[in-house]
């Protein structure tokens, strides 16, 4: 049945399979972003004047801004309508990374950013939940989230090569104009095709107060890592947005325990499967983010490639991603336990990530980045199909949209973090390593330039080490929390109670895990 379970079955919308494709050029531009940007930014930087310290802050802005709207943008089109939702959405994404391109500084562009995530949290959660309402046929909806997940899959290489094209042969500020022409097109195909079915809103009045103890928690949970950069991790301030945090998040969950329509009903965490999927999830996600950054700078800064050329030196990863969520994930996911899938996956990728620890400043692309980045997308693309799967285990059918968002939202929430707190690691330690050769360094020349360089890398590979412990830990998660049987066994999986083929269908999609 479909996933807003108060929605009666009605008649397929004719022009379901129109609206399929401007949902998806949606979701194309919102993948396409997260991965443009990653290739655009040492360009970004340069030209903006942005601290090292703060570089991270253009991609953790959007992640955070996703991540921590993301719960409220899905209620946000649940009450106001999915489809108007899905238009203001792309009109502010396309305004937002206008915004981005005709950046002068700093603050700009990390405000463009910001503004990109917070209507990207408008835009996701609206698509998602216009196809569920649109596509009430079982086998037809998921024929229409294969489709709308294969592009949000493919979309992640596109970027890193367009982004590469873009940067080298225009300007890094087209990685943000780019985005506008697909926002017009998905728009106005929108407007015009899409027919939300009548009495599919949810009229319940909002969460305010779980909106904004939620925000101001991560945010300030994200800056007390950035902020340890600088100032260290025994800094007044610092240590004063780590308490802040706890107290806001665990405000948070007093307030999710009391109000009668919270944000996030508690009872979506504290089943051990679905606990144990978005802890695993949002720390693999950390490990994950955190090294899309310092590989692009390695490649670019310290071997010299192009912009272009970098793009393609991240295709082994997303190629072994789709390759481990069609061909290992997905075949697998029915004839075993998730956290058979889960558990090795992550390890599979901790493997991967520990190739990379053995980093230096003439590592060969074809024997240590290529292998380390094809373990990493077979592990994480493995991990990933079981898990999304398991995003709804068991969970009552009035709270399956928000439990399918709470998955989207640790993986963002993870990034931002992930970014934050091991670019923090690395700068100290390319700090400590600079200090330990201070003679070298001011020698100058080549020798000073050497030294430059190998404390950058030391720097990406003691953050590495860390990545590797997390995903490590991921592994463990997945193996000890989630004791789940294979979806399989014994029969359909709660047919009756809203967790049934349709939405398994839907779920089985990593659609936002890039």
């Amino acid at each position: 049945m479909p996933k807003t379970a108060a929605t009666p079955p009605l008649a397929a919308d004719p022009s379901r399979w129109k609206a399929l494709v401007f949902i998806a050029l949606a979701q194309l531009m919102v993948v396409l972003d997260a991965t443009i940007v990653n290739i655009a930014l040492p360009s970004a930087q340069t030209d903006l004047g942005i601290s090292d310290g703060n570089r991270q802050w253009v991609i953790t802005a959007y992640a955070l801004a996703f991540g921590g709207l993301l719960l409220f943008g899905g209620r946000i089109a649940d009450k106001w309508g999915r489809k108007n939702a899905f238009v203001v959405g792309l009109i502010g994404f396309a305004l937002a990374s206008a915004l981005g391109g005709a950046a002068n500084g700093e603050a700009m562009m990390l405000g463009a950013r910001a503004l990109q995530g917070a209507f990207g949290a408008l835009l996701a959660p609206a698509a998602l939940s216009l196809l569920a309402v649109m596509f009430t046929d079982a086998k037809e909806r998921a024929k229409a989230f294969g489709i709308y997940g294969a592009i949000a899959g493919g979309g992640g290489a596109v970027g890193l090569i367009l982004g590469g094209f873009l940067t080298e042969y225009l300007n890094w500020r087209w990685t943000f104009f780019v985005n506008i022409p697909f926002a017009i097109v998905a728009a106005v195909g929108a407007w015009l095709v899409i027919r939300e079915p009548a009495g599919s809103r949810n009229r319940a009045p909002l969460d305010i107060p779980g909106v904004v103890l939620s925000t101001l928690g991560l945010v300030a949970l994200v800056y007390g890592f950035t902020r340890a950069e600088s100032a260290g991790w025994s800094d007044g301030t610092t240590v004063g947005m780590f308490i802040a945090s706890a107290v806001l998040l665990a405000a948070f969950v007093y307030t999710e325990s009391k109000v009668k329509s919270p944000l996030l009903p508690l009872r979506v965490l504290l089943e051990r499967n679905r606990g144990g999927v978005y802890l695993s999830l949002g720390l693999a996600v950390i490990a994950m983010f955190g090294l899309f950054l310092f590989l692009t700078y390695y490649l670019q800064i310290v071997k010299g490639f192009s912009p272009v050329q970098t793009g393609f030196a991240f295709l082994p990863m997303i190629v072994g991603m789709i390759t481990g969520s069609t061909q290992i994930g997905a075949r697998l996911m029915t004839r075993v336990a998730p956290r058979l899938l889960m558990g090795p996956g992550f390890l599979l990728a901790a493997t991967g990530m520990l190739l990379l620890t053995q980093l230096e400043v003439g590592s060969s692309y074809p024997a240590l980045i290529l292998p380390a980045q094809l373990l990493l997308g077979l592990g994480m693309g493995t991990a990933f199909m079981p898990a999304m799967s398991l995003a709804t285990h068991g969970v009552n059918p009035a709270d399956a949209g928000v439990a399918s968002a709470m998955v989207n939202t640790s993986q963002q929430v993870g990034g931002a973090i992930g970014t934050a707190l091991l670019n923090t690691i690395a700068a100290s330690a390319t700090t400590a390593y600079l200090t330990d050769h201070a003679a070298e360094a001011a020698a100058g020349g080549a020798a000073a330039k050497l030294v430059q360089a190998q404390a950058m890398v030391e720097g990406y590979s003691s953050a590495i080490w860390w990545a590797v412990g997390i995903l490590a830990a991921s592994s463990a998660i997945a193996l000890t929390l989630i004791n789940t049987g294979r979806p399989g066994a014994g029969g359909p999986v709660a047919s009756g109670s809203g967790s049934g083929s349709s939405e398994e269908a839907e779920l089985k999609v990593p659609v936002i895990a890039h």
